[in-house]
């Protein structure tokens, strides 16, 4: 039988020796026997009183996952926010990619956050009047640096950026993982159970062999999926607007029929997505309207209709 991460002693728990505990959760807490340490109080009790809060005041919370590097992920991150900022939505970007954040650079933001006295907590960044971001990018002084963290302070990290950061009044907090299934996306889903996963795909089988991993993850987890989409669909050629299949086209389609989770669209190859990344402005606020720019505005739509229809799929876990 497949090992379901999440059946780890509960969260809030107190242990000095938590980080290396054998009967530690994923997010770094100890065993449950440990609570006599101190009484049985819960150190991250107060931690979580500041999330609960928070997420209180965010209406819809997407998860961007993708398996696999290299597929766009980022990208679909930055022009669904974008997208969904001018549509009116109030939108958040949290960046929870601690070793490889992208977004910042895809947003052409700069360096340093500044901080609420009052309440003590860390401003997004503000990249639209009602578009902000908060990325670990953003707290270094040399972008160049490597982050050499393991799982418990990478959890730590994100638990902060929902906490400590003053995100106020949103409709979506679109939440950017690294590829894979590992301790970032198990501590998103064990804090924000409520969150909605967005899977990113291309067509080709190699990533979704990937997807379909990514998929069984959440299925342990119980995990919400609003729906699936399909990046690099497509060459779309930048002289006659020619569709060239370089990726293959429809796999995406294809494995969301598969599993009965809703195809949110594709995305074209476009050259013009280069262009935007280096200039650190996305494609979806180019003045040039771009295959790519009118798909990922209608990416947007699909997304805000479908967290606005529903709380997404828990699929079932598979037969043994």
């Amino acid at each position: 039988m497949a090992h379901n991460p999440f059946e780890q002693a509960p969260q809030g728990t107190d242990c000095s020796s938590a980080s290396s505990c054998k009967s530690a959760g994923p997010d770094g807490s100890g065993c449950a026997s440990c609570t006599s340490h101190s009484g049985g109080r819960a150190p991250f009790a107060e931690q979580d009183a500041q999330i609960i809060q928070t997420l209180g005041h965010i209406k819809h919370t997407l998860f961007v996952m993708s398996g696999k590097g290299g597929v766009g992920k980022s990208s679909v991150t930055v022009n669904v926010a974008v997208g969904l900022a001018l549509k009116g939505f109030k939108v958040g970007i949290l960046d929870v990619d601690i070793h490889g954040p992208s977004i910042p650079n895809l947003l052409g933001l700069g360096y340093g956050l500044d901080m609420d006295e009052v309440g003590e907590k860390l401003i997004p960044a503000e990249y639209l009047p009602n578009l902000h971001v908060i990325s670990m990018d953003s707290l270094l002084q040399d972008k160049d640096t490597a982050i050499l963290w393991r799982g418990p302070k990478k959890t730590a990290a994100i638990r902060q950026f929902l906490s400590d950061v003053q995100w106020g009044e949103l409709d979506f907090l679109v939440i950017d993982s690294p590829p894979g299934t590992g301790d970032e996306h198990l501590t998103i889903l064990r804090t924000i159970p409520e969150a909605l996963s967005i899977m990113v795909t291309t067509p080709q089988e190699i990533s979704l062999a990937d997807v379909r991993k990514a998929i069984n993850f959440l299925q342990h987890a119980h995990g919400k999926i609003l729906g699936l989409v399909e990046n690099m669909s497509g060459l779309s050629c930048p002289s006659c607007g020619h569709d060239i299949p370089l990726f293959k086209k429809g796999g995406g389609k294809v494995l969301a029929e598969q599993y009965g989770i809703p195809f949110l669209g594709a995305v074209a190859l476009d050259p013009i997505n280069v262009v935007a990344a280096d200039a650190g402005k996305p494609v979806v606020l180019l003045a040039e309207n771009s295959v790519a720019k009118q798909n990922f505005l209608a990416l947007a739509d699909a997304v805000a209709a479908a967290a606005e229809k529903g709380s997404g799929v828990v699929l079932p876990l598979p037969e043994e």
